[in-house]
């Protein structure tokens, strides 16, 4: 995988198997499923929560980083049927609110047409494990 993905112009397919969530008004031409919440960290600090939660976990495997971007890469392996699912995040801070974080995360499935939903619980499940103080 060579660089990593521009969040602005990500082109979503027309298959329901993928999920972005970003904060209110971030420069993307993507629809956007859900926004992102604010961290109670600083932005380096959440990347570094980030990261650690990627490592801690069997079914995530990190792929890339770049901490002075504060980006990352993961493929995230699904229970069941094993599929590799790729996630892309940038760690950003909070608009107007200093010393707090956001994040930009794009979810995708490889293979197959719907997801039942995996790639945007996936998201929403990092974002209430990251806002935990």
């Amino acid at each position: 995988m060579a660089g990593f993905l521009e969040f602005g112009a990500i082109a979503r397919p027309a298959s329901p198997n993928t999920a972005l969530v970003a904060p209110p008004g971030y420069p993307t031409s993507a629809e956007v499923d859900a926004a992102a919440p604010v961290f109670p960290r600083p932005p380096e600090e959440t990347f570094k929560r980030l990261l650690a939660m990627i490592d801690a976990r069997r079914d995530w495997k990190l792929a890339a980083s770049d901490p002075a971007a504060l980006k990352a890469r993961f493929v995230a392996v699904t229970p069941l049927m094993r599929f590799k699912d790729d996630v892309d995040l940038q760690v950003l801070p909070a608009d107007g609110q200093p010393g707090q974080s956001t994040l930009v995360a794009y979810s995708r499935s490889r293979v197959g047409y719907s997801d039942l939903g995996t790639n945007l619980k996936r998201l929403k499940a990092l974002c209430e494990a990251l806002s935990v103080p």
